[in-house]
């Protein structure tokens, strides 16, 4: 696979910081926030299955504590494996501040 361009890594690692900020605080409140939704839509391509990315989503507008907490979780780890298997992120990639 051709390495993405250096603009695509950085959108992937912040996108993936937005949602793993959102993994932490799910069990407090709502997470369906519009800096997620972008978040979510700048995976989608990067994405061979979409419902991680709709599970992430659905699960974030949940009322219930322990449902949102673990549909976050559980989307969330199928989103970051996705994109390892495709070659797309690795966790040594950092944002640039």
């Amino acid at each position: 696979m051709t390495a993405l361009p250096r603009g695509q890594r950085i959108i992937i690692a912040l996108s993936i910081h937005i949602l793993r900020t959102g993994v932490a605080r799910c069990s407090d409140t709502r997470v369906d926030s519009a800096e997620v939704r972008l978040a979510l839509r700048c995976l989608l391509p990067h994405c061979p299955k979409r419902w991680p990315l709709e599970l992430y989503w659905d699960a974030a507008q949940q009322e219930n504590e322990i449902g949102r907490a673990q549909g976050v979780t559980a989307a969330f780890n199928g989103i970051v494996r996705q994109l390892r298997r495709a070659g797309r992120y690795e966790e040594s990639i950092v944002p640039v501040q």
